[in-house]
């Protein structure tokens, strides 16, 4: 099942490399602020989750951004299953106003 979703962005991270048993990995992690479920009232407020991103690769196409985490970003998402267990994968990413922020010469604001 795809949708759409707007995510605040809190960080992200890539791995890639070989095992010492010669299996390799290559991905990107984005860590995405998700409301705690409060269903039984012993939660409330919102924690960090991890969604997958693809590749490695994909996060040189956000590296640019690093002085404006967190930031907001649309995304396309989808809920998959191997028949047993379902995660959430984002297929693709795109900031909302962090551009602008993350522009070089731009000064930040202070309080």
């Amino acid at each position: 099942m795809k949708f759409s979703s707007t995510l605040k962005v809190t960080g992200m991270k890539f791995s890639k490399g070989t095992m010492e048993n010669g299996q390799s990995y290559d991905s990107t992690k984005v860590y995405v602020e998700t409301a705690l479920d409060n269903s039984k009232d012993s939660a409330m407020g919102t924690a960090c989750a991890e969604y997958g991103l693809g590749k490695a690769d994909e996060y040189q196409k956000y590296k640019h951004l690093a002085d404006a985490f967190p930031f907001m970003a649309s995304a396309e998402m989808e809920i998959v299953t191997n028949g047993k267990l379902q995660k959430t994968v984002i297929h693709s990413l795109r900031p909302l106003e962090a551009a602008k922020a993350a522009t070089p010469g731009a000064k930040h604001a202070s309080a």
